[in-house]
């Protein structure tokens, strides 16, 4: 009887955990709005050089909101959305740029020219290394609905037309805000999963593109998903139905950005509304 008792807890916990982990985030777990700070803002230009400062909030590990041209102007805008140990302090590498965010979106802005606007978003707690926040659907999923929020709210010019493209973890959030995303195209790129059986199941009208290079080391996540744990079918398999991308002249976990190759003419295209060219 006291083994019965004891499993019977056991189990329950762990029930209880599970759903208190698949549960819909509550209005107080959503990252409110990227706050906007005089003196964070100053520092972040003085170490990047010229860039628009929309967001900078020295709140927890920080976040922060760039952009390079004018999304209120622009005919065409991207929002990118990165992936996991991302924060204030790991925006840009001035040394090594192809290694994070700041240096993807100086490089789409650069290939792209003047008619792109480019929205550098880190508004939610991305996770740190590979332990259980990024192997679960947590974060992605208070993520997902502040970006969801912020791609609403963003101002953006009549007609203009609207991607949203996530790296890494930053992809299963832009997956998990699809339904709620009123853009024209939504890419993923290097993910570990989509937390959708198919591209209908992603619940949008927007054109869905994937891409992974070959060494990139998300392909030896499995695409399984047991509760909360792991992120599902991976979005370049044929059976989920995106766009394939070209991956050609990068290789690696970071190199979808680098200029002069495939992957990043063919992410342009996308932006820039040019869907033959992207193939």
């Amino acid at each position: 009887m006291v083994v019965t008792i004891w499993t019977f807890l056991q189990v329950s916990a762990v029930s209880a955990v599970l759903v208190g982990l698949l549960a819909p985030p509550s209005a107080a777990a959503v990252p409110t709005p990227v706050g906007l700070d005089p003196q964070c803002a100053a520092a972040l230009l003085d170490e990047l050089g010229p860039v628009d400062v929309l967001g900078c909030d020295l709140r927890g590990r920080g976040r922060a909101v760039l952009a390079l041209g004018d999304p209120a102007t622009a005919g065409h805008v991207v929002v990118l959305v990165p992936g996991s140990d991302i924060d204030l302090g790991t925006l840009a590498d001035l040394h090594a740029p192809q290694r994070r965010p700041f240096g993807w979106a100086q490089a789409l802005s650069e290939e792209a020219g003047p008619d792109l606007a480019v929205v550098l978003w880190v508004g939610y707690r991305t996770p740190q290394g590979l332990g259980l926040d990024a192997a679960t659907g947590r974060l992605a999923r208070v993520g997902a609905v502040a970006l969801a929020r912020f791609v609403a709210e963003l101002p953006t010019a009549p007609g203009a037309q609207l991607t949203v493209i996530g790296h890494s973890y930053g992809a299963v959030v832009a997956a998990l805000a699809a339904p709620d995303l009123d853009v024209d195209d939504l890419v993923l790129l290097g993910s570990p999963g989509a937390r959708a059986d198919d591209v209908g199941d992603l619940g949008t009208d927007a054109r869905v593109w994937a891409a992974r290079t070959e060494d990139d080391w998300t392909a030896w996540i499995p695409s399984v998903q047991l509760g909360d744990l792991g992120h599902g079918t991976d979005p370049t398999s044929p059976r989920f139905g995106a766009r394939p991308l070209p991956v050609g002249g990068t290789r690696g976990h970071d190199g979808y950005f680098r200029p002069g190759s495939a992957s990043l003419t063919g992410l342009v295209a996308v932006c820039l509304g040019r869907q033959e060219a992207a193939r």
